[in-house]
């Protein structure tokens, strides 16, 4: 399937000087129905709130093209919520089963030591209901074992790498999106259904759990689908590095067919913008796991023909046939910010709306009261919902991690309109991209996608 999806963009970044944010006000009792689960609400539960620790990069290199926009979106969908009525069915009952949402935001910079303590402070000071965060793929790591250990309900919204559920078991830790080896999958799937033939490919990742595995699944699926291409150059820069003048000029040596990379947030932009005047983006294959997300930045600099994904049938990989639910918050969102919503909004949507079908569920099956964090739990695993970027199904990981359907495609420029396009879109289904529940990522792909389904 190929299509085109053209979207202006620009805008300011907003920021956030205040730790934390309050939204909707305590109104009059409302009865209000969740029309696909059959909640009713008390007029006690319309007149509760939620609280709810909402983790993402607000300040730092992360924070202009990922994290600012993640808590754009998770604002302005809360907002929504809160008044009612704004999305469709299921998502039309006010708040979270008539209880009024009350974000409590935290800048996730400052490393993994930092987020624990914040962690607590949420759980234990704040007295916060549940906690949903996390970027960077350290701090899940981080944040997993204590979230089990103060038994509290934790969403983790975006962390790509698949550690996180292969290497641990946990009760109240729960992925709403895939892990990262869908991203490097579909990639090596992609240049193959394009007739895109390679011999040898490099690599450019940060220096930790997101990049190494990255690259690892990229190289694990590129030895299966092309098995006469070879791995050259393997770079691990540090995260936050911002200078890759050393790199640049290796993998411009080695002038290696494909150059892969899992960069993300300042240091991909960095990484553009030096490496494209250099002609590296001409002498290669340039193609970005997650590369969406600093488009709205980088605008007509981000060059034509390169490849990249968006961890999910997100912001520019968005069918022009989309739901009635994506149509509504793209539209919103572009509204409000004078830009498109990148893959970050995304996935916190998603987040957010697989939280409110999981408060709704539990709540329909004990009376209508606020659930606990044992009751979440329960009702999180193993659910499934809708959410912007297609079906959501938390199926591996024992039901605590989700799968998705995925997009790739390729940057076209239009200068006369000044708007960037995606174009040669593939679509994959979640099912033919992440492994079955049990199996390590790795193991499933050097093992030739045991079990796939593919459309």
């Amino acid at each position: 399937m190929k299509m085109t999806k053209k979207v202006k963009i620009g805008g300011d970044v907003m920021k956030y000087r205040e730790r934390r944010v309050r939204f909707g006000t305590f109104g009059s009792c409302l009865l209000a129905t969740a029309a696909a689960i059959g909640v009713v609400s008390s007029a006690a539960n319309a007149q509760e709130t939620f609280k709810l620790g909402v983790v993402t990069f607000l300040s730092g290199g992360a924070a202009e093209s990922f994290g600012v926009p993640a808590w754009n979106g998770g604002k302005l969908l809360i907002d929504m919520l809160n008044e009612g009525g704004k999305l469709p069915a299921p998502y039309d009952q006010q708040g979270f089963g008539g209880m009024t949402i009350e974000a409590i935001p935290v800048d996730e910079a400052g490393g993994a030591t930092k987020q624990v303590q914040e962690f607590r402070n949420l759980v234990q000071r704040e007295e916060v209901d549940a906690v949903l965060g996390y970027v960077s793929s350290g701090d899940c790591l981080a944040i997993a074992p204590v979230a089990d250990e103060l038994k509290a309900f934790t969403i983790l919204y975006d962390c790509g790498t698949p550690r996180v559920f292969e290497e641990g078991s946990y009760e109240y830790v729960f992925r709403t999106a895939a892990h990262a080896a869908m991203d490097n999958i579909s990639l090596a799937k992609y240049l193959d259904s394009r007739g895109i033939e390679v011999s040898s490919y490099a690599g450019i990742n940060q220096d930790y759990a997101w990049g190494q595995d990255s690259w690892a699944d990229f190289a694990a699926s590129m030895s299966v689908i092309q098995p006469d291409s070879a791995a050259g150059a393997t770079l691990f820069p540090k995260i936050y590095a911002g200078q890759y003048g050393t790199e640049i000029s290796a993998l411009t040596r080695e002038g290696a067919d494909v150059v892969h990379s899992s960069l993300w947030g300042g240091d991909l932009q960095a990484f553009v913008l030096q490496a494209a005047p250099r002609g590296l983006f001409e002498r290669s294959q340039v193609v970005l796991a997650a590369g969406d997300h600093v488009i709205p930045q980088l605008g007509n600099k981000m060059p034509d023909g390169t490849i990249i994904g968006a961890r999910g049938v997100n912001g520019l990989a968005a069918k022009p046939d989309a739901s009635e639910l994506t149509t509504i918050l793209w539209e919103a969102y572009e509204a409000e910010h004078g830009a498109f919503p990148v893959q970050a909004p995304f996935r916190m949507w998603q987040g957010l709306l697989g939280l409110k079908t999981a408060i709704e569920k539990a709540m329909a099956e004990n009376g209508g009261n606020k659930p606990n964090d044992e009751e979440l739990a329960a009702a999180m695993k193993g659910l499934e919902w809708e959410a912007p970027s297609g079906t959501i199904q938390m199926v591996l990981g024992g039901g605590h991690q989700a799968i998705q359907p995925n997009a790739i495609g390729t940057t076209q420029w239009d200068e006369a309109s000044g708007q960037m396009t995606l174009v040669d879109i593939e679509y994959y289904a979640a099912e033919c991209v992440n492994p079955p529940d049990g199996v390590k990522a790795v193991e499933w792909i050097k093992d030739g996608f045991p079990g796939a389904t593919c459309e």
